[in-house]
């Protein structure tokens, strides 16, 4: 096939996952608070990626609710106050407080758990390896998220990045990632990086970390996912499920059984 349709289409699959995941709602960040922080045993704060809201959580939250899981997310703010364009070194800052603000006004609630999808992925790692989350953290969860650049992020530099420092950061070039990825993940933590090649937006390679000679780090593909759908996916969903119950030091949760219907000739 010509090199130039095949192109074509990539970029047609990027900017229709991309296209999929923004929400411009004015008000996807106001949510019901449905949390009992003074029985919180397993806390788990969800993080959004760029241009986005606390919205995308929705099905994410409600199932991990289900299961026992304390859930909570963070207003990150940004452009007109509502979608995440701060750069992530100052989010990461901001998450660090909430948390202790969080920890001070709760001190029974058990070890943080942090599930970031896209751009929130990266704010919850330099919260854990730059500003002591570890020692609050006790496992990072990340969806889709460029641990080493993204090339979308080129085409939001030359649209937005004259008011979003992190469309800068998010670069595969970029001093700020790189300097991110230097040194070892600290080994109290547990960090899983979930990764799809069929991701528009974080193309393969760029969701994997750098496992070698780190035994509390993994890479973990849920494959024929679109970037939204990292969120939405029953299947992905077993995963997350399967890697929270690790990190708590729990047995791993069997699979959900769905029921078949046969045919009437099997019957």
């Amino acid at each position: 096939m010509n090199p130039l349709v095949l192109r074509y289409r990539r970029w047609k699959r990027q900017l229709r996952d991309l296209a999929g995941y923004v929400h411009l709602d004015p008000n996807a960040n106001r949510i019901v608070r449905r949390t009992d922080f003074t029985n919180c045993a397993k806390p788990v704060l969800l993080l959004y990626g760029f241009f986005s809201t606390r919205r995308v959580f929705e099905v994410l939250e409600h199932r991990l609710r289900r299961d026992g899981y304390c859930v909570w997310s963070i207003h990150l703010g940004g452009a007109m106050d509502r979608f995440n364009t701060y750069g992530i070194d100052v989010l990461a800052n901001k998450v660090r407080e909430k948390v202790e603000r969080m920890y001070s006004r709760f001190p029974g609630m058990g070890p943080l758990t942090i599930i970031g999808h896209s751009k929130g992925g990266l704010i919850g790692s330099y919260y854990v390896k730059r500003l002591g989350g570890d020692q609050r953290v006790r496992s990072l969860m990340t969806l889709g998220t460029p641990h080493r650049g993204s090339r979308l992020a080129y085409l939001g530099c030359a649209t937005l990045g004259w008011f979003s420092r992190s469309m800068w950061q998010l670069t595969p070039v970029s001093p700020f990632l790189k300097q991110l990825r230097t040194g070892a993940f600290p080994r109290n933590v547990r960090l899983v990086s979930l990764y799809s090649g069929a991701d528009g937006v974080t193309r393969w390679p760029s969701a994997m970390v750098d496992v070698e000679g780190q035994p509390n780090v993994f890479n973990v593909e849920v494959a024929g996912v679109s970037h939204g759908e990292l969120l939405t996916k029953r299947a992905v969903y077993e995963v997350i499920r399967r890697e929270l119950a690790l990190g708590y030091g729990e047995p791993a949760p069997p699979p959900v059984l769905r029921a078949v219907s046969l045919p009437a000739s099997a019957s």
